[in-house]
């Protein structure tokens, strides 16, 4: 019969960046204010995205808003947009 071998786990350093519990934020689409939560790191990157093309971040999360499917809530097509922008570069 073999004996079971252990091997040592080899630590593991991660580099997290800060994280923030979810910031709700009102915003306004279509004219419907409605809110929405997501952590700091997403509304700053919705920001700079926004500054990008030269539009407000309110008129960004109108066209994300505009182009999800019904089936997924807004934060989830915020928080893909940013990370499909950031894996661009």
């Amino acid at each position: 019969m073999l004996k079971p071998t252990s091997m040592p786990i080899a630590a593991m350093t991660i580099d997290l960046p800060v994280m923030t519990p979810p910031l709700k934020r009102s915003v306004t689409i279509d004219g419907h204010r409605t809110s929405v939560s997501l952590e700091d790191a997403f509304w700053k990157a919705l920001n700079k995205e926004a500054g990008r093309h030269a539009i407000t971040r309110a008129a960004l999360i109108s066209q994300i808003d505009h182009a999800r499917p019904p089936e997924i809530g807004l934060a989830t097509a915020l928080r893909l947009y940013v990370l499909h922008r950031t894996a661009q570069g």
